[in-house]
């Protein structure tokens, strides 16, 4: 490699530095090239599987210095962690070179997720005058995809997605010279020797020219076109965000008649978020997320009468924006100059489309076009999406810049694991030694390009981090395809609790220490008494959770049916309080069989609570889309409330319930706004989990608290609940980096596992 012009004296000290985490695939090596450069120091770095090695020599206060600046100063994408740092003999070194790699004793890989386009590139593709103007796959060391075209590590071009796409003579200088920015960026390419674009419109000849194809695609979104567009990760279905007939024909089609869909916006002004402020109010935190290397969805509150086709969101008061991450992206919102819807290419609930035969055929009743590239992705990673609660955003879902997502076990494990999730918003774990890595979101685990995803997503995690597990953990419930999957291997399997592996993954996410109030509420769950669990206080710690509190049980007509058709929900707290409630759905039939326990199983959730709310208020009867009930519910609220006391009280068993059979009567009061009642109905809940709360604390004198599962994606039910518990004395902890929802599972499985079956202690 080419050295540096500096030496080193024979007499000034040498030091020997190990550095760890996130090193590879982000520019680091050059990074440490160009500061031993700059301060004048002798020696060479080098990695190792995952780690880097660097030998410095040279006056004292610079090794110092160096020594701080290499975790300070390192590239934004790099995560950098010192290990080691040792003295050692001085040598007559006359250079500071990169040396080539080499196999350490001990294998620390991190894998890189998928990056934004650095405003480096993006000044090189808006000049005119240079050789990658207009190029949409323009990448260098600090920004571009890794993780979906990583085939195998070593992360070389060899082993990557890139390996067709032989360098010019241009670019291999670039990727040769460790002085330049490219040097080893995998991905590196130019228009001479990299991918291009292909624009096809089903009748017409396909463009094969890029800049043409780039035109063509903007004209179809003008036109009032919806256009699979494929990314980074997989496609998107972009239409014209402004446009209510292109929006309202692209749902129509999908199907997807209300779940909200995302927009993508250029970036205008100095900070990038000019037209981000025209369609939103957000607070600086979510502002700095959105404009983050991660480049994620971010809900925010849709301003009054903001520019936007109002079937976007319906129902709701936020809207979901990003800013354009890829330099494709870039290009097009350029020419587009506007919001463009850019929802995920996918059959519902399936992971995102790679490959464009598969995206042809299976997205032609929406797509009117199709704008391909040839450059292959090897994996699918769907964005990933944040949602503002209490002064912070949190994930609720991860994915393309957010994962895989690695974390510290605060234990060791003696044997690799993989927690494989649940059955909806499905991720998986690879846990071993002290490290865990959470994959991207899958998705729902009930088609069989899902499954196939899956066991590849699996697979992949294995091979890049060179580990193979030895033992599986999955969710106690017998009939999800995960746990199904997981007892097919030949393989030891442990079963978790749905809700202790909700509460393990906050537990351990922020080290706590000391029992916790859990309070896991979501939409159900396999409880250990063979009920359908989701409204439980659990206390504790890892491995030892003890149920202190719940909700008052009832059967669910219909079961499983009953996420998607709020007014079963509805029905079975008004049959099961002997209450009325007489709607246009026909429960005749449902009845009978809730009467006879038919398909009738018994629910604690709070999730279900919720639905019977959105029923009983007339909002929504029948949803398209899982949690439409309760979303809607939650963006009905205006002003404060009263709450309604629900009675708590222990039973026969000496479990705490609280009765949510007073609600009923407020929720039907028609003489009341719907906004008033949602109100009142979060206010009442708020105080309810209060009173559950000062219960255990009363009992046992915990001061903990943690709120997680689903129903804490609802900010008013948090943000209310977080207020009235530390006004009362009580720290609460919410999820940060892992989804409160069930995209949690996997990374709380794997720490309840490992607690329980290796006897560890936390």
């Amino acid at each position: 490699m080419l050295p540096s012009r500096r030496s080193a004296s024979a007499g000034d000290p040498a030091r020997e530095l190990l550095v760890g985490g996130q090193v590879q695939g982000v520019g680091f090596r050059p990074f440490v090239f160009r500061l031993a450069h700059s301060l004048g120091l002798a020696g060479w770095v080098r990695n190792e599987v995952g780690r880097v090695r660097i030998r410095l020599q040279g006056p004292a206060a610079a090794l110092d210095d160096f020594e701080i600046r290499v975790v300070h100063d390192a590239p934004v994408i790099a995560r950098p962690r010192l290990l080691a740092s040792r003295a050692t003999p001085a040598d007559a070194l006359e250079d500071f070179r990169i040396e080539p790699s080499a196999a350490g004793p001990d294998a620390d890989i991190h894998v890189p997720p998928d990056y934004f386009t650095c405003p480096d590139c993006l000044r090189e593709m808006n000049d005119p005058a240079d050789r990658r103007y207009r190029y949409p796959f323009i990448n260098c060391t600090q920004c571009g995809p890794r993780y979906t075209l990583i085939r195998a590590l070593p992360y070389d071009r060899p082993n990557t997605t890139m390996a067709g796409f032989e360098l010019c003579p241009d670019c291999g200088r670039e990727y040769r010279d460790p002085l330049d920015r490219r040097f080893h960026a995998q991905p590196v390419a130019c228009p001479s020797c990299g991918p291009n674009l292909t624009f096809l419109r089903p009748g017409s000849e396909a463009i094969d020219d890029t800049w043409e194809a780039l035109d063509a695609c903007v004209d179809a979104l003008r036109s009032g076109a919806v256009v699979a567009v494929k990314g980074i990760g997989g496609y998107h279905l972009m239409c014209d965000g402004t446009d209510e007939a292109a929006v309202a024909r692209l749902r129509r089609l999908k199907p997807r008649p209300h779940k909200p869909l995302a927009v993508m916006v250029p970036a205008r002004g100095a900070d990038g978020l000019a037209a981000v402020r025209e369609l939103a109010a957000a607070d600086p935190a979510a502002e700095r997320l959105l404009a983050s290397p991660m480049r994620p969805i971010v809900l925010m509150p849709l301003r009054p009468h903001a520019p936007l086709a109002p079937s976007i969101a319906p129902g709701l008061s936020e809207v979901g924006l990003m800013l354009p991450y890829s330099p494709l992206h870039h290009l097009l919102l350029d020419g587009f100059d506007g919001p463009v819807v850019a929802t995920s290419g996918n059959v519902a609930g399936e992971p995102v489309l790679t490959e464009a035969e598969a995206a042809e055929q299976r997205l032609s009743r929406v797509a009117d076009a199709f704008l391909h590239h040839n450059r292959p992705i090897q994996r699918p990673a769907d964005d990933a999406v944040f949602r503002p609660i209490a002064g912070r955003p949190r994930p609720l879902r991860l994915g393309r810049g957010t994962a895989p997502l690695e974390l510290d076990l605060p234990f060791e494990l003696d044997r690799p694991l993989l927690a494989v999730g649940g059955q909806m918003k499905a991720t998986v774990t690879l846990a071993w030694k002290g490290r865990a890595v959470v994959s991207p979101h899958i998705g729902d685990l009930g088609t069989p390009r899902s499954l196939a995803v899956f066991e590849q997503v699996i697979a992949d995690l294995q091979a890049l981090y060179g580990v193979r597990a030895a033992w599986i953990a999955c969710d106690a419930h017998p009939g999800y395809q995960s746990s199904r999957w997981a007892a097919r291997q030949s393989l030891p399997v442990i079963h978790v609790l749905h809700h202790h592996a909700h509460a393990g993954a906050l537990y351990a996410e922020h080290a706590l220490e000391g029992d916790l109030l859990a309070f896991t509420w979501d939409g159900t769950g396999y409880g250990e008494d063979g009920t359908l669990w989701g409204g439980e206080a659990l206390l504790g710690r890892p491995g030892r959770w003890r149920r202190v509190a719940s909700l008052r049980p009832f059967r669910l007509p219909g079961g499983e049916k009953a996420g998607r058709e709020p007014w079963r929900s509805a029905a079975a707290l008004c049959w099961e309080a002997g209450a009325e409630w007489i709607r246009s759905v026909d429960t005749e039939l449902a009845r009978e069989a809730w009467k006879r326990g038919l398909n009738a199983p018994v629910s604690s959730a709070a999730g279900r609570v919720f639905d019977a709310a959105a029923a009983l208020t007339g909002l929504v009867d029948v949803a398209s889309f899982e949690g439409q009930g309760p979303m809607w519910l939650e963006a009905s609220c205006a002003g404060e409330s009263q709450p309604v006391t629900l009675p708590l009280a222990p039973d026969d068993n000496g479990l705490y319930r609280t009765d949510w059979a007073p609600l009923l009567p407020m929720l039907q009061d028609s003489n009341r706004s719907v906004a008033d009642r949602a109100s009142c109905l979060h206010t009442s809940l708020a105080h309810a989990l209060l009173a559950q709360a000062r219960q255990a604390r009363a009992d046992t004198g915990v001061t903990q608290v943690g709120l997680t599962g689903g129903v804490f994606q609802n900010r008013r039910l948090t943000e209310e609940a977080l207020a009235l518990l530390q006004a009362d004395g009580f720290g609460v902890w919410l999820a940060e980096l892992i989804p409160a929802n069930d995209g949690g599972i996997s990374f709380g499985q794997a720490i309840e596992a490992g607690v329980t079956a290796q006897h560890h202690t936390i």
